[in-house]
């Protein structure tokens, strides 16, 4: 007996012809049966889609140019590719970058060739464009530059980088967005308008199973036809919802973007000590699967880098935790490392290291081989000893404030300033030993020269 249809919020996509579930192919996933048949059923995609969209304004000016879609999975590409093809009237000819190769592109090519002819284009759609070698890449170029074919590659990795050059001045890249919140929700109203029911999740749960798709709408849709299994008249509670459906590990790829783009989180929230944040980070990324190697090695770089001498503790700590993890392992080392995340957020900051070591070493590229002053080398030899070497050298320790003031740059270069501490933390105090030398300095200068 069929079930009453969803009413209320959940019915929000009834008004789309769908077909029952009844008359559905057998086997056909429910991801495929849903597939949007026009571009305005598309969800999420409302900056390129939408009425002042790219694509939008590209179709209506009536020149479809190459494109690059970069987006997480289950954000619709290849979906859109389909139906920019249809909307512009060309052939659609899918292949992918993991299962076809230079002879699958030829017959395409040739196909697209005859059709051009005849004044018909073709729309070449390439899966995980970035999966091809930079001799693929460019074998593409020709067919896209005398106009055979309109590319449209598809892409989870960042294109700057995945892709050559050639190729991406050829094309647009357009940016697919991990689907919201509300996005979603309308997918799984899309599902309760096709079955003719509400899903059997209490608030709760609906809530649940929309974080769980983490802005997959595909992975969305694969975990809804889990619920329609689920026998007549159960509601499902959020607990309940964990049993039926596997949770999902946070998008991550340790060898791609997210790589990057969640240390890059973290690091920057360590430098904005913002430590509640910067644990947040640490936690996507355990549950990534990141290496802890990884990340600890970049926390010490942290701790140089961005705190330096203002907390001269930081450095001691960051290889103690290192050690501490090597010793323990996961998960009892994880503890370790979300210590010293914290301890690196609260400490005082300072790059004042860093910046003079830049600026160090610009000089030294623009001062070239210019040799040690004479009276602080060394003379070993009795020949190095009439050629200067360490004549009038003073002696620190002879000194009563410990401290000769004499000059230990080159003969031929000004004195510089490369280190200023900030006035935080530990690097107060230094500032202040500097300004202290600066002083006896420019006062045994002084007393030298009268």
């Amino acid at each position: 007996m069929p079930c009453a249809a969803p009413s209320g919020k959940y019915n929000a996509m009834s008004q789309l012809d769908l077909e029952p579930m009844d008359s559905a192919p057998k086997g056909v996933p429910l991801a495929e049966l849903l597939r949007p048949q026009r571009l305005e059923d598309v969800v999420g995609q409302d900056k390129l889609i939408g009425p002042d969209g790219r694509l939008r304004r590209m179709l209506d000016s009536g020149e479809l140019a190459s494109i690059i879609f970069w987006g997480p999975p289950g954000t619709g590409k290849t979906t859109i590719a389909r139906l920019l093809a249809d909307a512009a009237g060309m052939v659609f000819e899918p292949v992918s970058a993991v299962f076809d190769g230079v002879a699958d592109l030829r017959k395409i090519f040739a196909r697209a060739a005859d059709r051009q002819k005849t004044g018909a284009r073709t729309l070449l759609f390439v899966d995980e464009v970035h999966r091809f070698n930079k001799a693929q890449q460019d074998g593409l170029l020709p067919r896209v530059e005398d106009g055979t074919v309109t590319l449209v590659g598809a892409t989870t990795e960042n294109p700057s980088f995945a892709l050559n050059g050639a190729l991406l001045s050829r094309a647009q890249v357009m940016v697919l967005e991990r689907l919201s919140t509300d996005a979603l929700a309308a997918l799984l109203a899309r599902v309760e308008a096709h079955t003719g029911a509400a899903l059997p999740l209490d608030d709760a749960a609906r809530q649940a199973l929309l974080a769980m798709a983490d802005g997959d709408g595909r992975y969305l849709l694969n975990m809804a036809a889990s619920l329609l299994r689920v026998p007549a008249g159960e509601m499902i509670d959020a607990a309940a919802l964990a049993e039926i459906v596997a949770g999902r590990a946070p998008a991550f790829d340790r060898a791609g973007d997210q790589h990057y783009n969640l240390m890059s989180a973290l690091h920057k929230t360590l430098r904005g000590s913002d430590a509640d944040a910067a644990l947040y980070w640490l936690a996507r990324m355990f549950a990534g699967g990141e290496d802890p190697h990884y990340v600890l090695r970049r926390l010490t770089r942290f701790a140089s880098e961005d705190i330096g001498l203002a907390e001269p503790e930081a450095l001691p700590r960051a290889l103690a935790a290192w050690q501490a993890y090597e010793r323990l392992g996961s998960p009892e080392g994880d503890l370790a490392i979300a210590s010293l995340v914290i301890y690196l957020a609260t400490a005082p900051k300072s790059n004042a290291a860093y910046a003079a070591l830049k600026a160090a070493t610009r000089a030294a590229a623009a001062t070239g081989s210019l040799m040690p002053p004479a009276h602080i080398l060394n003379a070993p030899t009795g020949l190095m000893k009439d050629l200067g070497y360490g004549r009038d050298y003073a002696y620190d320790h002879d000194d009563p404030d410990g401290f000769s003031g004499q000059d230990g740059f080159p003969d031929d270069m000004a004195r510089q300033r490369f280190y200023t501490p900030v006035e935080r933390g530990y690097e107060r105090e230094i500032a202040k030993r500097l300004a202290w030398w600066d002083r006896l300095r420019a006062e045994k200068a002084k007393g030298d020269s009268s």
